[in-house]
């Protein structure tokens, strides 16, 4: 286009023949003839008209007159845009669906593709991104898994292969778990960073489920026990936006990488358990961070070392622990359930809603951000675990009553005394059920707090001596005070005089006589 003006220059300012021009130029003398005639069809001299560009003066001036209609029918190439989306499909089935469709009238293939090429590049454009050093892991599940036989039942079980790649440097890691549910999707993290030696600060998730609990586009509502380990790593998660698969275009490729240098390398090999999988993949995997660039010097290794390894985050002194973090309603007998067993809660949290984490060996209840109860994790379904202190002060009661047992008595009858425990025992057997007499022993044992420990003991002393180990017994030799009195003889008759008044109205043996 510059020699097109530089001939309307020569010719119409400078005044030159189109020989000269043509020498001038280093041109042939039919083009500058071919250039000036068109020019002077659509009256066009020397100075150019202003804000005439480049496009514009070509337009002008190779503008094709209007034909009959075209040989050749044009694809449909935002058709073809939407159809490439979808797995499987290739140019060359589209191609081969749209001659039939058009027969002599459609492209060949290379004409075809030219054309959607084209179109291509008249969308919109793409912006090519610059990571930091130690700023993102980009992080994806495959979609294709790994198949694992079950060596005792020849049963498949596919594998999941997770991919996490460094923003800057495009080292990757690559592991296999058996699906893509939480805790294999933390711990998929977990050994991504011991694989890398640090942490990143910010996290670029795909939002699925295990990562992100509701999709949006400018907040989306992350996972608690996600953002929990986000917490404990100290970095941050930041999911791509649904439905922009460029957002984490890092994962993507390597996602890619993966299936071919990987995956497909083990296509042949049967597995027989997840560690074979993973002890397979690693080897694989050094393999491919030690590749060299095909553009860049060195390799994924080299540039891990010299770019991202000195800006990652320190690992902490632990490795992160998994804990699910769930809602769960209190029921009514304060009780909240997890995993199908039942721990207690204060009871003054019934029916309101609370937050259950629960690690390997602990399940821990929060309301409204406090911590409210502990108990150690339990795996049998339908049972129980109960804190008394939990419970309201009637059922605390209760509880106590329902925890007796004629060992316990026992043991707190023995503590305060031989005899006592010789009483307890006699009462105990009275029944034929022992739960009926479990009022009457605690009714006993509770007059230690009265009458002290000594008093009680001497008090069952007697009613044994008088052959009446009884409550009421008992009692009524601690209220007149007769344990008090020393007990020199065992005879009947010292039992009688000790129990029976000498007054005017007892006549007596000698009145008899």
């Amino acid at each position: 286009m510059r020699k097109l003006k530089d001939i309307l220059r020569l010719h119409h300012a400078s005044g030159l023949s189109r020989r000269a021009i043509a020498a001038a130029l280093n041109i042939g003398y039919g083009t500058v003839v071919n250039y000036l005639n068109r020019a002077n069809k659509v009256h066009l001299s020397w100075p150019l008209p202003e804000g005439l560009d480049d496009n514009a003066l070509c337009e002008l001036l190779f503008r094709r007159a209007p034909t009959g209609p075209q040989r050749f029918i044009a694809p449909d190439c935002a058709a073809i845009h939407q159809e490439l989306k979808r797995k499987g499909v290739t140019k060359q089935l589209l191609w081969e669906e749209y001659k039939q469709i058009h027969g002599q009238r459609g492209y060949q293939y290379s004409q075809y593709c030219h054309h959607y090429r084209q179109w291509c590049t008249k969308q919109k454009r793409s912006m090519r991104q610059d990571h930091r050093a130690g700023e993102k892991l980009f992080v994806d599940y495959c979609g294709p898994t790994v198949p694992i036989v079950n060596p005792d039942t020849g049963e498949f079980k596919q594998a999941q292969i997770f991919v996490a790649v460094l923003g800057a440097s495009n080292y990757t890691f690559a592991c296999a778990s058996w699906s893509q549910k939480q805790p294999d999707w933390i711990n998929a993290h977990i050994m991504a960073f011991n694989y890398f030696g640090g942490v990143t600060e910010i996290i670029v998730p795909d939002n699925l489920r295990s990562a992100v609990r509701k999709a949006h586009r400018y907040t989306p509502d992350l996972n608690p026990a996600y953002q929990q380990m986000a917490s404990y790593y100290q970095t941050a998660i930041v999911p791509a936006r649904p439905y922009k698969p460029k957002d984490k275009a890092k994962a993507e490729v390597a996602v890619q990488i993966v299936e071919r240098w990987i995956m497909a390398r083990l296509r042949h090999h049967t597995f027989f358990t997840l560690a074979a999988l993973n002890k397979a993949m690693g080897e694989l995997l050094t393999d491919l961070n030690q590749r060299p660039f095909k553009k860049l010097p060195g390799c994924r290794l080299t540039q891990f070392e010299r770019i991202d390894k000195p800006a990652l985050k320190p690992l902490p002194a632990h490795a992160y622990e998994y804990v699910d973090i769930k809602q769960a309603r209190v029921h009514i007998d304060y009780h909240i359930e997890y995993d199908k067993h039942y721990y207690s809660v204060p009871h003054h949290l019934v029916k309101q809603q609370v937050e259950v984490h629960a690690s390997r060996h602990l399940i821990s209840v929060y309301a409204h951000g406090l911590r409210v109860a502990s108990h150690p994790r339990r795996f049998q379904p339908g049972a129980h675990s109960t804190c008394t202190e939990h419970m309201p002060q009637a059922h605390q009661a209760y509880r106590v009553m329902s925890d007796w047992s004629p060992e316990r008595f026992l043991r707190w009858a023995g503590d305060i005394g031989p005899q006592t425990r010789q009483v307890v025992d006699q009462i105990l057997q009275q029944k034929r059920h022992k739960e009926q007499t479990y009022r009457q022993v605690l009714a006993l044992l509770s007059s230690a707090k009265r009458y002290g420990r000594d008093r009680l003991n001497n008090a069952c002393a007697r009613a044994l001596d008088i052959n009446s180990p009884t409550r009421r017994s008992v009692k009524s030799i601690l209220e007149k005070g007769i344990d008090r009195i020393k007990n020199e003889s065992t005879t009947t008759q010292t039992q009688e005089d000790l129990f029976v008044d000498d007054h005017e109205n007892i006549r007596g043996e000698n009145y008899y006589h």
